[in-house]
């Protein structure tokens, strides 16, 4: 017997729509919070982010910059860092 009919077959799932979260918008959601910064020479800075350009020029308080080591090098009240010597920004999640 062959079936004619979709009445025993099920739906599709509706395919669920792609992530709208891009790098932009996670960045604009961490303005005023915590961050990290690695730059290409391993050297870390952790602080709250006060303003990020398009060029990833950033700018943030209350710093701490830890050497490659992982030790406290020093710490400021603002930092700039220049967009193209960052390798990464990541949310700080372990902040106090």
């Amino acid at each position: 017997d062959l079936i004619t009919s979709n009445d025993n077959v099920p739906p599709a799932p509706t395919p669920t729509p792609p992530s709208t979260k891009t790098p932009s918008t996670y960045l604009k959601s961490i303005l005023g919070r915590p961050i990290l910064v690695r730059l290409h020479t391993g050297v870390t800075y952790r602080g709250v982010l006060s303003t990020l350009d398009g060029y990833m020029n950033i700018a943030m308080e209350q710093t701490e910059e830890f050497g490659v080591d992982g030790n406290l090098e020093a710490r400021y009240g603002d930092v700039f860092i220049r967009g193209n010597n960052v390798a990464f920004i990541s949310g700080d999640t372990n902040a106090k």
